[in-house]
């Protein structure tokens, strides 16, 4: 399995904008993406994005949410903008080499980072 650590998490108030990093060791892995799980919720899908540039979003974020990859540095990023109270959550990375029809399904996923809280305030 291939290590994830997660980093920029913060508490924003709701309108501004975060970037989260994730950095991962050893070798590129295919999918890289973003889950996140609020309290009392199931960890949900946020944004995916494979090695070729493929990108997979939640609708909840399509438009405020962006994905990137430097795949040199296995690196992957996740520029948020237009923060809601709602996208109050730990974000975690996670990487796998093949998903489903579904590509923000966490069980597909293999690797997993720590987490890092995200809290937007209205």
């Amino acid at each position: 399995q291939v290590q994830l650590a997660e980093s920029g998490g913060d508490s924003v108030q709701a309108g501004g904008s975060l970037r989260l990093s994730c950095s991962a060791s050893r070798y590129t892995v295919y999918y890289m993406g973003w889950f996140r799980q609020a309290p009392g919720k199931e960890r949900e899908g946020v944004a995916t994005m494979t090695t070729d540039g493929r990108t997979y979003y939640a609708d909840s974020v399509k438009g405020r949410f962006t994905i990137s990859r430097e795949n040199a540095k296995n690196m992957v990023y996740l520029q948020m903008n237009s923060l809601k109270p709602e996208d109050t959550a730990i974000y975690y990375c996670a990487a796998t080499g093949a998903a489903g029809g579904d590509k923000l399904i966490p069980g597909s996923y293999i690797s997993w980072g720590r987490g890092t809280q995200v809290t937007v305030s209205s």
